[in-house]
């Protein structure tokens, strides 16, 4: 049994929307992590995503962030945010996929921006990380079979940048983030797209401004983490520029692994 999952960080779901249902159209993958929907609960499209064969469990907010899992299969024990981690900000959602192949845990985040190293908001991302780590730890003892999926904010390696040397510890891509990815890696997590020999270059975000989506200025930060039980079965992750290249797009690309 093929299985199919994916990420996508769609910069406003009101605005997008039409995208995301021709994209699940031609891409009909079991399940789909969205980020920064930038809507209330109230106004979340749940028919239009029945109509396209997902249920639908969000956790939105007025203008900035929100997160949502779409899936084919269905859904139980969802949890919104971090419940160790007070915040006000709607970051994180949570459910159990019921799968052929057996229940799914899926955590989608849509993680802190930082803005810049020394700032508050780089602080709050380093406590967010932290309390994320401690989530997903005990997420993963219970749950054997667990996907971490969304936009992480984190270039992990320096190949994961289009210019690693002239952004070289700036937001992004500094040592505490990197290694707060790791201490992920070393929960018993696998980032999926790297199980593979990749061309160079493939990133997930590129900059509206400078032609940074023509000239591949990019970074990779959208990333699908998969646990131990999960990892045998990965057979491909593939980021999809495809999207990018429609008027008016997110500035984001969809992350796809196949499971299988």
């Amino acid at each position: 049994m093929v299985m199919k999952i994916a990420t996508w960080n769609v910069n406003s779901l009101s605005v997008r929307l039409p995208q995301v249902l021709a994209w699940l159209a031609a891409n009909p993958v079991d399940a789909i992590g969205l980020q920064e929907l930038k809507l209330t609960d109230d106004k979340f499209p749940h028919d239009a995503f029945k109509e396209a064969g997902y249920e639908a469990v969000a956790f939105g907010q007025k203008t900035y962030n929100g997160v949502a899992i779409l899936s084919r299969h269905p859904m139980a024990d969802v949890v919104r945010n971090i419940p160790a981690h007070e915040d006000a900000q709607a970051r994180v959602i949570i459910a159990t996929l019921d799968t052929p192949t057996g229940p799914l845990r899926l955590i989608n985040g849509y993680f802190v921006n930082g803005q810049e190293p020394g700032s508050e908001k780089f602080a709050y991302k380093m406590r967010w990380l932290q309390a994320l780590q401690d989530l997903v730890r005990a997420e993963m003892a219970a749950h054997p079979r667990l996907a971490l999926v969304g936009d992480f904010n984190v270039a992990p390696e320096d190949r994961d940048s289009y210019d690693p040397v002239g952004l070289r510890e700036t937001i992004h891509h500094t040592t505490e983030e990197r290694n707060h990815f790791k201490a992920l890696l070393e929960l018993g997590l696998t980032d999926s797209f790297r199980m593979f020999e990749q061309p160079e270059k493939i990133y997930s975000w590129w900059d509206y401004r400078m032609l940074g989506f023509q000239k591949n200025r990019g970074l990779r930060i959208d990333h699908i983490l998969v646990s131990e039980a999960l990892r045998a079965s990965v057979t491909a992750c593939v980021v999809d520029r495809a999207p990018r290249k429609n008027p008016q797009p997110s500035d984001h690309a969809p992350v796809v692994v196949t499971l299988g």
